[in-house]
Parts: structure tokens; sequence; C-alpha cells
């Protein structure tokens, strides 16, 4: 097995438990428990799981909200296909909404050349993103900017909001649970949230397995305001039929 190999195991296993341990990791890869901190160690560079004595814990759940940089280089297939699965619920016309997030930034990417949109968004780089695309009309929510997510924040996102309708609204999260809703980190960023799918007709959430079952301090949505959920296949069938019976329709990917 190489490195990376070993790496990308090493990180599904602690998404689907919780926690590593090293000497765990060391027994079961047959390497040395050197070996194991070392991956952990370039783990946490990439902004994936956060390092703690005697073995290191994912970073979703421990509330922590990395970098947009981090978070742009995780679960890239996953998020690819989620992003191409939301064309279809593209108006043929009209305005839609993308909030910011590494998945709803792909669907930017992925947005097609042969229909006039109009696309209203706080998030810069998403704004960059489609300036070039002649196509577009491009309505960027002025605001505080927050650094880590790119984001613009408080009372100038949310008056433009307010006098903003769409026709469809794409929302990432930080974690989706049949208990807690949708939550993120920042207060800030839940009440743009919460604007942004006030201001839409239908509400279409992507965001990747990792996500599910996972709480962050601020609640900005719960499951029945949420029309469609897109997701990638590793989702638990069991939590999938969970989050259906909870209000959206879920689309694995």
């Amino acid at each position: 097995m190489y490195a990376e190999e070993r790496q990308q195991a090493i990180l599904e296993r602690a998404r689907a438990r919780g926690r590593v341990d090293v000497a765990a990791l060391a027994d079961e890869f047959t390497v040395t428990s050197e070996t194991i901190r070392r991956d952990l160690t370039i783990l946490e560079r990439h902004g994936v799981l956060r390092r703690v004595h005697g073995g290191a814990i994912p970073v979703e759940r421990l509330g922590f909200e990395p970098a947009v940089s981090a978070r742009e280089s995780v679960m890239i297939e996953e998020k690819t296909r989620i992003a191409r699965a939301a064309l279809r619920e593209l108006p043929d016309e009209g305005t839609i909404l993308l909030d910011a997030g590494t998945t709803t930034a792909k669907l930017a990417d992925e947005l097609p050349n042969d229909r006039e949109l109009t696309v209203v968004t706080h998030s810069v780089n998403i704004a960059l993103t489609l300036t070039a695309r002649p196509n577009l009309t491009v309505m960027l929510v002025g605001g505080r900017l927050r650094s880590r997510t790119l984001a613009t924040v408080d009372a100038w996102a949310l008056h433009a909001l307010s006098d903003t309708f769409v026709e469809v609204a794409f929302i990432a999260t930080n974690g989706v649970s049949p208990e807690r809703g949708l939550t993120t980190p920042d207060a800030a960023e839940a009440m743009i949230k919460r604007a942004a799918i006030a201001s839409s007709r239908r509400c279409v959430l992507l965001a990747d397995h990792t996500k599910v079952g996972t709480d962050h301090f601020t609640r900005f949505a719960e499951l029945k305001d949420i029309d469609t959920f897109i997701t990638d296949a590793g989702l638990d069938e069991r939590m999938a039929a969970e989050l259906a019976e909870a209000g959206p329709r879920v689309v694995t990917v």
C-alpha cells in the first residue's frame, strides 16, 4: 500500500469511527507508530484531521471550520458528482442563489453555457469564477468579508437578501442531522444562510456524506425547510431514510 492510499484509508476510518488511535492503526497497517504519526501530520496539514493525544479526530467532529483552501482538496470526486446532479434542479431561466461552499463552487464550475441565468451569491470566489461567463448575470452580495470562507456576512448582506427572490437556492452546510437540522460554526454565516433559504422558491442542499451526523454551533435551517438534498453514495441507507422522513427528497450519486 502506498502512503497516499494508507492516508486515505486512515481518513475514512476516522470519519466512520469518529477517532483513530496511533497504536491501533500501526497494527492494522503493519507499519511503525512513527509512520502513522507522519500520516496524521500530513492529513492535519490538509485540514481534514486534527491531532489529539494518541491519535486524531476528523475536523467535522470538532466544530472546527477549515479554510476554503483546505476544503477544496477534500472529497473532490464526490463534490463533482453532487454538482453535476444538481444541474437537474436548475430552472430554464430566471435567478438562482449559490451559497458559499466548496460543493456549491463545484456547481458554479458546471453551470451550462446555453442557459441565461442570474446568479446571486455572497461568495467572492464563486463570483470570480462566473465573471467570464457571458450568459450569466452575477449579483455579488456585499458585506463584511470572512477570510476563512470568502463569504460576505452581516447587515449589508442581510439587507440585500431581504429584498431578493430566487427560483432555487443551492445551499451548503457544515453539518446536517435528523436531530439538529443544518448547522454551521459561525453565527454570522448562519444568518446569511437563513436569509438565503427564505429568499427562495425551492431550496436544494448540496453536501457530501461526511457532513451527515455532524452538528455545529448554530442551526440555520430544519430539514423540513429543504426540498432536495443531494449527497454522495457514501451515505448510509438508514440515515438517508431518516433524513427523508424529516422532509427533503434525498438523492445519492
